[in-house]
């Protein structure tokens, strides 16, 4: 997942300089800080200990791990600290969601690990730890994160499943992540199942998951699923699958027949990209049907904003097209980053796309 968000006004740009060169301080008792002008000032500065996660009750709204409502975000690449020779994976970083403006408060972030947080396979915690999915998968009013992991294989017949899940609840997304499980019966050939994609494909209410199998045939596991792991039900993969699938954007329900749809294609489309793929139509027993071509629309990034100087040219990218603020419409998330050592994310509403409402660096992480 891939996260770009940053301001092109100059005293912004210096507030995320100033973070990305601050060192790393612990705070008793953190308060929480008033809000800046555009309301990114201050939890840049509060960069030090992340604010507790406000208890939900549980939504519907897409990506609330903590069920108050409010959509959170995912962030899979996170800048590492300068000490740091190893280049390991820093983990996924959540910040969560709130009312008002702002809509994100980075003060109120937690990082998730493979060792806190990864659910060990043959007595092995994976060293790979990647944000897939999100989505509300047991129907508790609370999204739940799929995350794909590298869990031992020696090569010979059929790899362990890769992806775990971990559950929302009204402190957000905390503990150990489950191993999915899919059925046998589900599985084919000897690839990584890959490529979760959330919806209802069958249109029974419940959230489904639909992974890839081998030889262009796709995993259906019917929700909810359950606290270990297990789908409802799931039966032979279907055929008209590819190596990749994802979700149609921004309506997953194309034709409008209560159905959600798939989108296969030959690799996974880029955030924001323009891209091409085919449909795989929902319906009673799960996506089966062929539906044509699809593609997907590019969306116009920003002008980047500043970073500090370096030695490389600094690169925008799309993290995510959907809406945070509650508007119906898309807003649009970036991360402009110089290598792994300074970012700035940023958030553009629908209703002003050229100014960004947010921004902060993946340094708030860091501790």
């Amino acid at each position: 997942m891939r996260t770009g968000l940053g301001p092109a006004a100059a005293a912004i740009a210096a507030c995320a300089c100033a973070v990305l060169l601050a060192g790393c301080t612990s705070t008793p008792e953190p308060q929480r800080p008033a809000p800046a002008k555009n309301g990114d000032t201050a939890p840049l500065a509060a960069r030090a200990a992340a604010l507790p996660v406000p208890h939900g009750t549980g939504s519907r709204v897409p990506a609330d791990f903590n069920g108050d409502g409010h959509r959170d975000l995912v962030l899979n690449d996170l800048v590492k600290a300068p000490g740091d020779s190893h280049g390991d994976d820093a983990g996924i970083g959540v910040v969560y969601g709130t009312a008002g403006p702002r809509t994100l408060d980075p003060s109120v972030h937690r990082l998730l690990t493979p060792r806190a947080n990864a659910a060990p396979v043959g007595g092995t915690l994976p060293a790979a730890f990647d944000a897939e999915a999100a989505c509300d998968l047991d129907k508790d009013g609370f999204s739940d994160l799929i995350v794909a992991t590298d869990p031992p294989y020696d090569g010979i017949g059929r790899p362990p499943v890769p992806l775990q899940v971990l559950f929302g609840s009204p402190a957000g997304l905390a503990g150990k992540a489950v191993v999915l499980r899919i059925p046998e019966q589900a599985r084919y050939g000897n690839e990584w199942p890959d490529h979760p994609v959330c919806g209802d494909f069958d249109g029974d209410g419940s959230t489904d998951l639909a992974v890839t199998a081998s030889a262009g045939r796709v995993s259906f596991l019917r929700g909810p699923l359950a606290r270990t792991g297990a789908p409802r039900a799931a039966a032979a993969p279907v055929q008209g699958g590819g190596s990749a699938l994802s979700a149609p954007s921004p309506r997953p329900d194309v034709n409008g027949d209560g159905y959600d749809d798939l989108v296969v294609s030959a690799r996974a489309p880029e955030p924001g990209a323009a891209a091409k793929g085919k449909l795989l139509l929902g319906g009673p027993q799960g996506p089966g049907r062929a539906g044509g071509r699809y593609g997907f629309t590019a969306v116009s990034v920003p002008p980047s904003p500043a970073l500090p100087a370096g030695e490389t040219s600094p690169v925008t990218d799309v993290l995510q097209y959907a809406d945070f603020d509650g508007d119906k419409r898309p807003d649009l998330l970036t991360r402009t980053h110089r290598g792994e050592r300074a970012d700035v994310v940023a958030l553009y509403p629908a209703s002003a796309r050229t100014a960004a409402l947010l921004t902060f660096s993946t340094s708030v992480f860091l501790h």
